[in-house]
């Protein structure tokens, strides 16, 4: 059994359903919509659908609104969660490909779909855990000055056709299992928006395999809304120099083990 959260906040209509339709699986038993912007029209839509939960919110953020939703899920004793975002859409028969994988190898606690650009192209949805250059010198150095060093980043040279374990997954598809949460806690809420999914795919990672499963995908429109508007740069800012914070800026072991890894993994596979 499967449970899913999904966090709104002014979503548009057409772009909900078109992920709730992918949520047409009898393995998924419960749907939390949580709404951060306690809209009308939103709450009138969940409506239409079974097994939907709608639970408005203040803005208490995107990871403290999935816990809310996640708390719930401990409720109905469904062995996996599905954190998704709205603007993610599939063909619901992945669910029960990546369960079945699931099922078969205990020592993996999360599991990710290939995801794809509406316009067809891959998109790299798992990435080396990043250092403050990563991110600080994508933004605001010229791109041609540090392409190498994106690319390495962004695993853009990793094989992308065969199962990977991958410690940072972009948080719009995450399948976890129940246990696992419980075992090593929830979205930290010290980040209002961004970077809570690098933080808690590493913290499964220290003790589970965390996989990119190839053979089944997902469509992500993945705006990165935070390259355009300025106050979403700020917040996305903000929230990285709190993770650096928490994990260490120059001396992070575990950075330097992984990504040492992924290293050795892309020089293998040229």
């Amino acid at each position: 059994m499967i449970t899913v959260s999904l966090v709104t906040y002014n979503t548009p209509d057409k772009e909900l359903k078109q992920c709730l339709e992918s949520l047409r699986s009898p393995l998924v038993v419960r749907i939390f919509v949580v709404d951060n912007s306690s809209s009308s029209h939103t709450e009138q839509l969940c409506r239409n659908y079974e097994k939907i939960e709608y639970i408005p919110n203040t803005n208490t953020g995107y990871g403290s609104a999935h816990n809310i939703a996640i708390r719930k899920a401990f409720e109905t004793g469904a062995e996996y969660h599905l954190i998704l975002n709205t603007d993610v859409y599939f063909n619901p028969d992945i669910l029960g490909t990546l369960t079945d994988y699931l099922d078969k190898n205990p020592d993996v606690g999360q599991v990710q779909p290939k995801l794809y650009y509406p316009n067809g192209s891959l998109q790299y949805s798992v990435r080396m855990l990043p250092s403050p250059f990563d991110v600080f010198a994508r933004r605001f150095i010229p791109s041609s000055l540090v392409e190498h060093r994106t690319r390495r980043y962004i695993l853009s040279d990793l094989d992308h056709s065969v199962i990977q374990n991958v410690p940072f997954h972009q948080g719009s598809f995450m399948l976890i299992r129940t246990d696992v949460l419980k075992e090593i806690g929830l979205f930290d809420e010290r980040f209002f928006l961004y970077t809570e999914d690098i933080d808690l795919t590493r913290r499964i990672h220290a003790r589970y395999k965390t996989i990119y499963y190839p053979y089944v995908t997902a469509v992500h429109h993945h705006r990165q809304e935070s390259y355009k508007n300025f106050r979403l740069m700020l917040v996305h800012s903000r929230n990285m120099i709190r993770y650096f914070n928490k994990w260490g800026w120059f001396f992070d072991k575990q950075r330097k083990e992984w990504n040492a890894r992924l290293d050795a993994l892309i020089k293998k596979s040229k």
